[in-house]
């Protein structure tokens, strides 16, 4: 076995463990980043397998776009509980 087939093992292992523990997470913030850690290693598959096209789209839309609309919901949802909880002490 070389070195190139033992580090497709690892990252598909890898790959697996990420789609596991992102269902398994309890905190929001903690799935997010592993789903762009998944992103990531999907794109570094995808560099292996020659395919540079879909590695650039999975670093950019997986990665890039999607973690970053996630990390923004995620905080748009945590300053309207903030919020929500002000208004139940308030009142």
């Amino acid at each position: 076995m070389n070195l190139e087939t033992v580090l497709r093992i690892i990252l598909l292992i890898l790959l697996i463990v990420c789609a596991i523990s992102v269902n398994v997470t309890r905190t929001l913030l903690q799935s997010v980043i592993i789903f762009m850690a998944y992103s990531s290693v999907s794109c570094i598959i995808w560099i292996l397998m020659e395919s540079p096209d879909l590695a650039i789209t999975e670093a950019a839309v997986g990665a890039g776009v999607s973690g970053v609309l996630f990390l923004l919901t995620l905080r748009k949802i945590r300053e309207e509980d903030a919020k929500g909880l002000d208004e139940e002490e308030g009142g």
